[in-house]
């Protein structure tokens, strides 16, 4: 269901802007009455658009205040290196997000950790779960942007 109308594209809007709102004030936000809009909701959980529904907490708040943005190059690219590599950062929740990449490194791998030591305390364990080639670490200073919301209602149609 990638063929969103612009009803459609509002209502994940304004649920990716705030998904505790009620169905009322959605449906008044897109210019449906309830049921419909109630009924698109469920259509768009039943074809996977919409994912899931989350809060945001800051992460200092919480304790992991150096987000660490890692490169990694593999050492081969066999599927069992893959499969390894996919467990490995699996069981680390300090990894919140992986890509496979095109170009220098093979993966990029966001990581919220609490300070410099329990990072290396995180490089060890991966390191040691899966050979690696090379890793290269960038660490950030400040969070500039942030943002979970992509701008569907913005797309030309």
């Amino acid at each position: 269901m990638t063929d969103l109308d612009l009803i459609d594209r509002k209502i994940v809007a304004e649920l990716m802007r705030d998904a505790t709102l009620p169905i009322a004030q959605i449906a008044d936000k897109v210019g449906l009455s309830q049921t419909p809009c109630w009924k698109r909701i469920q259509k768009l959980e039943a074809a996977g658009v919409l994912t899931g529904r989350v809060a945001l907490a800051d992460p200092t708040r919480l304790g992991f205040g150096l987000t660490v943005f890692v490169g990694i190059e593999a050492p081969n690219h066999s599927a069992d290196w893959r499969d390894a590599f996919a467990n490995a950062v699996d069981t680390i929740p300090e990894i919140m997000e992986v890509y496979r990449m095109a170009g220098e490194v093979d993966y990029l791998l966001r990581v919220s950790v609490a300070d410099m030591m329990a990072f290396d305390r995180l490089y060890k364990r991966l390191t040691g779960a899966v050979p690696i080639k090379n890793v290269t670490s960038h660490f950030a200073m400040e969070r500039i942007k942030f943002t979970t919301a992509y701008p569907v209602d913005t797309l030309a149609r």
